[in-house]
C-alpha cells in the first residue's frame, strides 16, 4: 500500500537562524564559568577567615575581657558555622549535572 502525502509548510525565516550567534554568549558563558568556579563564596570565606583571626587576636590581647566582648566574640564564631554551612550545601550539583549530560551527549 502506497500513499502520497502532501504538506504546505511555511517557515518564518525569523524563527530560527542557524547562522546568527547569540550576542550574549560570552556573558552567558563567563556567568556559568563564575558560577561554576564559586567565586563570590570563597572571597566571603576568605573574608571571613581574616575578620575571624582578626578579631581573635583581639579579643587574646584583653587584660579583662567583659561579658559584651565575650558575647561578640561568640557571635562571630557562631556566624563562622552558619557561612560554612551555607558555604558546602550550596554546592555546584547543578552545573555537574550539566556538564554530565554535555559529556553523555557527545
Amino acid at each position: 500500500m502506497k500513499k502520497k502525502i502532501t504538506l504546505d509548510l511555511e517557515i518564518d525565516p525569523k524563527q530560527s537562524r542557524p547562522e546568527e550567534k547569540n550576542p550574549y554568549s560570552n556573558w552567558i558563558h563567563m556567568a556559568e564559568a563564575v558560577n561554576a568556579w564559586r567565586i563570590f563564596p570563597r572571597i566571603f570565606i576568605t573574608v571571613y577567615i581574616y575578620l575571624l583571626y582578626a578579631v581573635v587576636m583581639w579579643y587574646i590581647g584583653l587584660e579583662d575581657p567583659t561579658t559584651q566582648q565575650s558575647s561578640l566574640i561568640s557571635v562571630i564564631v557562631s556566624a563562622g558555622a552558619a557561612w560554612f554551612g551555607l558555604y558546602t550545601k550550596t554546592g555546584n550539583e547543578k552545573y555537574l549535572e550539566k556538564l554530565g549530560n554535555a559529556i553523555n551527549k557527545k
